[in-house]
């Protein structure tokens, strides 16, 4: 017997003991009348039996059949073991077999093939989402072996995130790696479908934070300077759980995600990311998604050319040879693209999506073309001074320069204890004048 079945017969035996009336004790026990004195025959004629519900120990009249349990247990088995009980049914649920998740556990326990995982935390205070769609957006990348290569972590792809604080609306989408160009991607494809936000939640990747300077403060990074001319806030988050929202989200997908690619046998970015704006996103934003507090919307209309905001921009000094320098690429600027005096002052080179550049001085547009490789420098051709012969000119030994060391060779021996003077050499007999003349 249970609890409650052993507070009933406590009940029913003061109602035997005449302590208290069946009217008493449906009052007592919060039952209707009929049900205490339908109840109270039972137990009159059947003792304490009388009070168990009839239907414990049997089997449910909904329990499935025992074949489609052993089906459906090994279908789990060869295909979903590592899924949720709930992304496991919705997949079992198109193979025609269709089950709750809490059946499916239940099924799983039975045959010891289930094991709850708990996991411990600390307590941390919840910050309340935003009003308004578009008040503030959280984004991050996350890093992980979304093809199952079991390759290098430096080889692995990483999907950058934005989730809309207010709504928790997604969008995703795959890249080599967690790049500023692939930030500034993710960020202009949704400012093009929803408009630029006001506020952008990340982390203090360098992407987002320069490195500090000497006066304490940060150097701008290319993403910083692309939110101040957007006039969008950039918020840097102090821990993974001040966005928590868009953290969970690399939970769902890093689930979800790496099994809908290994169903699909799909191993590329670019089929990744199809399936992700054509099937997975809408499944997601249809599902997981909420009713904003306010109706609202505070995204503003996205600029004229947002994809000369979102780029990478540098200064870059045109040479002598009106030739700019940009990550090895050489631009030559054409003498009819500016005024004189170009050379040696600065230009703005910003490279676009895809590669593409453009090079301004000022506000005005530069033409230029790029060149196969560096400029070369025309090498001076070496002047040539002709000998008077072929042999090297050694000096003689009656020579200045060797009279000169050899007299100080003499006085250092001449100098030391002991020490006598060097024999003189031999004079060498004059030559006489017909030798001269051979």
């Amino acid at each position: 017997m249970s609890a409650r079945d052993r507070l009933r017969l406590d009940a029913f035996n003061r109602v035997q003991r005449k302590e208290l009336s069946v009217v008493e004790l449906a009052r007592l026990l919060k039952i209707s009348l009929r049900h205490a004195r339908r109840l109270w025959r039972r137990f009159r004629t059947e003792g304490d039996g009388g009070l168990i519900h009839r239907l414990r120990g049997r089997i449910s009249n909904r329990r499935l059949p025992e074949e489609l349990r052993d089906k459906i247990v090994r279908r789990w088995q060869e295909r979903y073991s590592d899924f949720g009980p709930t992304l496991a049914c919705e997949k079992l649920a198109e193979e025609g077999l269709v089950l709750t998740p809490n059946t499916l556990v239940a099924m799983l326990k039975e045959r010891h093939l289930w094991q709850r995982r708990r996991k411990a935390g600390r307590h941390r205070q919840r910050r309340d989402r935003k009003m308004n769609f578009g008040q503030m957006l959280q984004q991050d990348g996350s890093p992980h072996d979304w093809f199952e290569t079991k390759g290098p972590v430096a080889s692995w792809p990483t999907l950058m995130v934005i989730v809309d604080d207010a709504t928790s609306r997604t969008y995703a989408r795959l890249h080599k790696a967690e790049t500023t160009e692939a930030a500034m991607d993710v960020l202009g494809r949704w400012i093009r479908l929803y408009g630029v936000p006001r506020s952008l939640y990340v982390d203090r990747h360098s992407i987002y934070q320069g490195n500090e300077t000497l006066e304490g403060t940060r150097e701008p990074t290319q993403f910083g300077r692309a939110m101040k001319e957007l006039g969008v806030e950039l918020i840097l988050a102090k821990s993974p759980q001040a966005k928590g929202r868009v953290e969970r989200k690399h939970r769902d997908f890093q689930d979800r995600l790496v099994k809908e690619l290994r169903l699909r046998g799909i191993r590329d970015i670019d089929q990744a990311n199809v399936l992700l704006e054509t099937v997975i996103l809408p499944q997601f934003n249809q599902r997981f998604s909420v009713k904003p507090e306010r109706s609202g919307d505070l995204h503003r209309q996205a600029p004229e050319g947002i994809e000369e905001i979102l780029c990478v921009r540098e200064k870059r000094l045109v040479g002598n040879d009106w030739c700019v320098r940009w990550k090895n690429r050489w631009l030559q600027i054409p003498a009819g693209a500016a005024t004189a005096g170009l050379a040696g002052k600065r230009v703005s080179v910003s490279e676009l999506a895809g590669g593409k550049l453009l090079v301004r001085h000022g506000e005005k547009p530069l033409a230029f073309a790029e060149l196969a490789g560096r400029p070369q420098k025309p090498k001076a051709t070496p002047v040539h001074v002709p000998r008077i012969n072929n042999r090297r000119y050694k000096p003689s030994r009656n020579h200045p320069y060797n009279r000169s060391a050899r007299a100080a060779v003499r006085a250092k021996n001449f100098s030391r204890p002991g020490g006598v003077a060097a024999p003189p050499q031999p004079q060498r007999p004059l030559a006489a004048a017909s030798d001269l003349s051979r």
